[in-house]
């Protein structure tokens, strides 16, 4: 018959298979972070190429191209690693929809090259179009966050995810910004667009901020004290003071994607950091997992269990191990083989206790950490619903409700909220 330690040493199994497809998902990640910044960097290039009518940048988007190819290949292989076969609780069925939805993108980034190369499209549409892949890809990043299990993990990956999604903003700036220079004239819309823009990277950082590790903060705090700001500060307001039709500075096309491109470069640095805390947060939660396991068998396998069935409602008191048991595992749970008996039944209580006390903490920090990604499935849920019934474009629609949240003195998660709880009383969408 199976003993308590059995079951101990099966959910101990469980928790380290978990954390081993977290180190594979996060290894995942990493590749996804690398390959989005590329494609960023082939975006901006592709708006100055196209800017220029093919004139200028011709050079500098080919390489960029051949290295975002590099990393495409490398990000194949991670989801050809990807156990496919066997059924997968939790969100793989989400993760597995978003990875195939970035794969039929990426199967199409061959002729959106081919067109950008043509001059068949214009900024705003290339632009466009990289910003749905690359929304594909972010949202793999998401997934993975919001199917982390471990508390400490979860906020890794959501400090990740949001410092990842306001770099993207960052990104959509540099790219906008650098088709309105290279156009030689000020454009409203897309005016509204870069403050957009400016506003959503605050947001995200702002969040960022929230959930990652202090040292991490500082480092990114660090990286903006910088006269590289102050330039990119006085272009915006070239950029976005201008009147729609004034005439914009060519030259300083090459001058604006430069600079964003030293931000955005000094927050991948920022990235690649977190996500080697990630690996390592996973690596360290293995090892001491498996040091635990280690500790259960060495129970399991050096006492003689001498069952008392009253043990489990009675207050004994543990003794401490012995210090040649305590060397079993980095748990401290073991057991001198020379009649510990009832010491080991109460040792084994001990241990199923103590998981059930760490199991309730991860609980309930992961609802913690969640609530965040919980908001932004809201607010992106109300976005679409104003878009789709109001006609919006996505920057209207969130401008809409930050406006309604001001007005209303409310935050912007229970304005979405109320959004919501309409739409059964709006019309279908035209």
């Amino acid at each position: 018959m199976k003993s308590g330690l059995n079951f101990l040493v099966a959910a101990k199994r469980c928790e380290i298979a978990e954390l081993q497809q977290l180190a594979l998902t996060s290894a995942l990640v990493n590749v996804t972070g690398r390959l989005v910044h590329g494609l960023q960097r082939e975006r901006g290039l592709s708006n100055l190429h196209l800017g220029s009518q093919g004139a200028r940048f011709t050079e500098m988007r080919a390489k960029q191209i051949e290295e975002c190819r590099q990393t495409e290949a490398e990000l194949r292989a991670c989801f050809d690693s990807l156990d496919t076969e066997s059924a997968r609780v939790g969100h793989g069925a989400r993760l597995f929809s978003r990875i195939a939805y970035v794969l039929h993108g990426l199967d199409a980034l061959g002729g959106l090259r081919a067109r950008i190369d043509a001059l068949e499209w214009t900024p705003r549409q290339a632009t466009e179009a990289y910003v749905r892949l690359i929304a594909g890809l972010l949202a793999v990043v998401f997934e993975a966050a919001d199917s982390a299990s471990d508390p400490e993990i979860s906020r890794l990956l959501v400090a990740l995810f949001n410092f990842m999604q306001g770099k993207e903003f960052a990104g959509q700036e540099r790219a906008a910004g650098s088709a309105l220079f290279a156009s030689g004239h000020a454009e409203t819309s897309e005016q509204q667009r870069l403050l957009h823009l400016i506003e959503s990277q605050e947001r995200c950082l702002e969040v960022f901020a929230e959930f990652a590790h202090p040292r991490v903060v500082d480092l990114w705090a660090a990286s903006q004290a910088s006269s590289t700001l102050a330039e990119i500060e006085r272009l915006r307001r070239v950029l976005c003071t201008a009147a729609n039709g004034a005439p914009l500075n060519v030259q300083l096309s090459q001058v604006w994607f430069d600079c964003c491109s030293q931000r955005i470069d000094r927050m991948k640095a920022v990235e690649d950091r977190l996500a080697l805390d990630l690996l390592r947060a996973c690596e360290e939660k293995i090892g001491a997992a498996s040091a635990e396991l280690d500790a259960y068998h060495a129970l399991s396998s050096t006492a003689t269990r001498e069952a008392d069935a009253l043990s489990f409602f009675r207050d004994v008191p543990v003794p401490d191990p012995a210090p040649q048991a305590a060397q079993a595992g980095a748990a401290g749970f073991g057991a001198n083989a020379q009649g510990y008996g009832l010491q080991l039944e109460r040792s084994i209580l001990e241990l199923v206790q103590e998981q059930a006390r760490r199991l309730q903490t991860m609980s309930e920090e992961l609802d913690t950490v969640r609530a965040s990604l919980n908001e932004r499935k809201v607010i992106e849920r109300a976005k679409g619903l104003l878009m789709a019934h109001r006609q919006l474009s996505e920057e209207a629609a969130h401008k809409t409700m930050r406006q309604m949240a001001m007005n209303q003195n409310r935050r912007l998660i229970e304005v979405a909220e109320a959004v919501l709880a309409m739409a059964d009383m709006l019309p279908p969408p035209h």
